[in-house]
């Protein structure tokens, strides 16, 4: 049974899904890491597909930028593909002297600056936080690879070009750990829909220091954050 933006079957999807906001980077996970993979989703170039990763059926899916986007993805995922767990492999910027570039960060919970969560929870706060055992499978699995990973609070924006100083102020000021752009909304829909969700990114961005990766650099960052989330469907 397809929706307006999965073109795919019941079943067709496994019950755990990687989700990159590229589609690209969907596509060069399903081909690098999965094996036996086929495509399932090809709707407005969002691209989907299922394989295998150390012989456990995993799906990934690219979900797009921003809450909105984000948000129809994982609500058809969980609510018409069976899809109990989303895990998402994205980027970030940083803003702590603590943090640099290509750390990998993992949300526990995420603020926001967005009201989607608010329009739909009786205009009051959500406190919008990860899964603790999928939280902690990651992090284990971080551990068993001995790659440092750093755990905290994420504040995800709907406005990519609107960061001011003050604004930054006050994040350094709160310990905020990533800047980004979808996990307060991801969080939000799997806890209304009883499903699992955790982000973890890699810091391609440093808005105070003003530095950043290139291009390329991106692209290669991202392969620790990317094994970390697959050996952890493996842990729990």
């Amino acid at each position: 049974m397809s929706t307006p933006h999965i073109d795919a079957q019941k079943g067709d999807f496994a019950e755990v899904v990687i989700m990159p906001g590229d589609p690209l980077r969907a596509k060069y996970i399903a081909e690098n890491y999965l094996k036996n993979a086929i495509q399932v989703n090809t709707v407005r170039s969002m691209l989907g597909f299922t394989g295998f990763f150390k012989n456990k059926r995993v799906s990934v899916m690219s979900h797009g930028m921003g809450i909105p986007s984000s948000v129809i993805y994982v609500r058809e995922l969980i609510s018409e593909f069976g899809v109990k767990k989303i895990i998402r492999v994205g980027t970030c910027g940083a803003v702590l002297d603590s943090v640099n570039l290509n750390d990998v960060v993992i949300g526990m919970g995420a603020c926001t600056d967005s009201r989607i969560n608010r329009l739909r929870f009786g205009n009051h706060d959500f406190s919008a936080i990860a899964d603790y055992d999928t939280l902690s499978s990651l992090v284990l699995s971080a551990k068993k690879m001995n790659i440092v990973v750093k755990v905290g609070n994420f504040f995800t924006t709907d406005s990519f070009y609107s960061n001011t100083s003050e604004l930054l102020k006050m994040l350094v000021q709160y310990n905020i750990l990533a800047i980004e752009m979808e996990t307060s909304g991801i969080y939000s829909i799997a806890a209304e829909l009883n499903a699992k969700a955790v982000s973890i990114c890699t810091v391609t961005d440093h808005l105070i220091k003003n530095d950043k990766l290139s291009v390329k650099d991106r692209e290669e960052s991202c392969s620790k954050m990317i094994d970390i989330a697959l050996n952890s469907i493996h842990l729990n």
